[in-house]
């Protein structure tokens, strides 16, 4: 039956509205379903489907109106793209049949489908690419659809192609727009813990700040940190946040391999437990008695070195996804770096209070020590000739007194600076002459000093003041053990070193013992050469005597 003008315009009407209702909905899902309801509408159908195609052309999705629920789950299958179905997937044309089951390409119906005659089917397309299928049964109160009902479903196709697109556009959006507010969210937390781990060295600063934030970024109750022991083999927690603090700490060691801790550290893996109560390997039965579902352990690793494991536990059953697993694996790498990069530094400040306190203690031995040894030396002296020259003795007190008082004052200023002043500011050979002085004075022996022209005003304040306590060390030997009689003090330079050589009479020692176990006198010297890119030779020959020879470069070396 044909429509007449003003039905057709009422009906163009209908369509006109309904299609613009169409472009206002951006949900795919509402809009498909809009789709279908509308078609059969506009054409008076007892049925009507909308199948969408995927991107390789197959069906995706087959939308249908006019069946019950009862009815569609009776069928067997949905449909696959057989029959008339695959015949319009892969045709421009409009298919109106009066007689399904008189085509050709018609392969019948399965089990409990209902019976179906007349049929108007007509492709959804866009440019040359076919988006989906619009398919219209049983006409109500006609045999068939009419040439009308063709127009009008061709008209509600190009409608709906343009909806479609536009709602697909909106979902790859709002995806994009999801994306982006996560990659933002990631973004936040790496910048986070990039600036806790580049803003600290202090170990309890680092797993503080870097749990949190990790515990901020999964939304989650609970988190801990174990740290590798010395042994290599043993987990001991460190740190706990969140709720059931106690559940938690009731087993806080785990060898390597053992619970969820030590699997993580030996597989150096990541390990997500999603039904803590049924996993035998889990091992903190406190922590599901505390609710927790779910618990996520990654490793903290610097290259090939294990530093610990991080685990962060939840009492909800919204699973941790993937993203979320590969943002605690690249958090356990730079958390990993910063925990060994902080543990250098905290071995590097106890190797500078070491090296400090031999410092300090080289100091004492070969400055201030070897002062009042001198003094000693000098009040023996005193002794011998109390009785026969009492001035002279007198004399000698004075002398005596005078270095006691300048022992104290070296070692107020060693209290206020830490650093030794003998040398001072008055040059390497008047400092050396100085010591020999002192030396002549105290023990009465005889020292012969031959030195350069110049003043080596342009010799390093490091290289002379380690030829001051060398030959300080060398002269109080001499009058110490050596009980020497006469002693050379030699300077001399090159173009690239400058040398001091102290030879004496004394008794000499076993240069062989000497290498066993060196005293520390010996040991300072070589150390304090050593120190500023020289070096010493130290030889000696029982009965006979001591010679010390040692060299510094003649500039620092860079």
């Amino acid at each position: 039956m044909l429509l007449t003008r003003e039905q057709l315009q009422d009906r163009l009407l209908a369509l006109h509205r309904a299609s613009l209702e169409l472009v206002k909905d951006v949900s795919l899902e509402t809009l498909l379903e809009r789709i279908v309801s509308t078609a059969c509408e506009q054409v008076d159908a007892r049925y009507a489907a909308l199948g969408i195609l995927d991107d390789e052309g197959k069906l995706k999705k087959f939308i249908t109106v006019g069946m019950t629920d009862s009815q569609i789950k009776k069928i067997p299958h949905p449909p696959v793209g057989h029959g008339l179905i695959g015949e319009l997937m892969n045709t421009k044309a409009t298919l109106r049949i009066p007689v399904i089951s008189d085509h050709p390409h018609s392969v019948g119906f399965p089990v409990f489908h209902p019976k179906m005659a007349s049929f108007l089917g007509v492709p959804i397309r866009t440019g040359d690419k076919q988006l989906g299928q619009i398919y219209l049964t049983e006409k109500i109160d006609a045999v068939e659809f009419t040439a009308d009902d063709e127009m009008l479903i061709q008209m509600l196709a190009s409608y709906a192609a343009t909806a479609i697109t536009n709602a697909r556009l909106y979902e790859q959006m709002k995806e994009r727009d999801l994306a982006l507010t996560r990659r933002n969210v990631d973004m936040g937390l790496l910048n986070g813990i990039a600036s806790t781990l580049t803003s600290s060295l202090e170990l309890d600063e680092i797993l503080n700040k870097t749990l949190g934030l990790v515990m901020n970024y999964m939304k989650v109750e609970a988190g801990d940190i174990f740290l590798l022991e010395e042994d290599k083999n043993t987990l001991r927690m460190v740190l706990h946040r969140g709720q059931a603090a106690e559940a938690f700490w009731t087993r806080n060691i785990f060898n390597v391999g053992d619970g969820y801790p030590g699997i993580v550290a030996k597989s150096r893996k990541p390990l997500v437990g999603r039904q803590l109560a049924a996993d035998s390997n889990f091992l903190r039965d406190a922590v599901v008695e505390a609710g927790f579902q779910q618990i996520a352990c990654v490793p903290l690793l610097s290259g090939e070195n294990l530093m610990g494991v991080m685990s962060v536990a939840t009492r909800t059953n919204d699973p941790f996804d993937e993203r979320n697993v590969q943002m605690l694996v690249a958090v356990g790498a730079w958390a990993g770096l910063a925990i060994e990069n902080a543990r250098l530094h905290s071995n590097a400040r106890r190797l500078a209070v070491l090296e400090e306190r031999d410092r300090i203690g080289m100091d004492l031995h070969d400055g201030i020590i070897q002062s009042i040894y001198g003094v000693g030396l000098a009040l023996e002296g005193v002794q011998l000739t109390l009785k026969d020259d009492p001035q002279s003795a007198k004399d000698r007190i004075h002398h005596a007194i005078d270095g006691l008082n300048q022992a104290i004052r070296d070692i107020r200023a060693y209290i206020l600076d830490l650093r030794p002043r003998q040398l001072g500011n008055e040059g390497l050979l008047i400092g050396i002459k100085r010591l020999i002085a002192e030396y002549r004075a105290h023990t009465f022996s005889e020292v012969n000093f031959t030195g350069p022209d110049s003043d080596l005003k342009d010799l390093p304040h490091t290289q002379s003041l380690a030829l001051f306590h060398i030959c300080q060390e060398a002269l109080a030997n001499a009058a110490k053990h050596a009980k020497a009689k006469n002693v050379q003090v030699a300077i001399w330079t090159t173009s690239e070193r400058a040398l001091l050589e102290i030879r004496d009479d004394g008794k000499g020692f076993d240069i062989d013992r000497m290498q066993t176990s060196i005293g520390h006198g010996l040991a300072n010297m070589q150390t304090r050469a050593h120190a500023v890119g020289g070096d010493i030779d130290i030889s000696a020959v029982s009965g006979e005597g001591t010679t010390i020879l040692v060299w510094v470069p003649r500039s620092i070396k860079q």
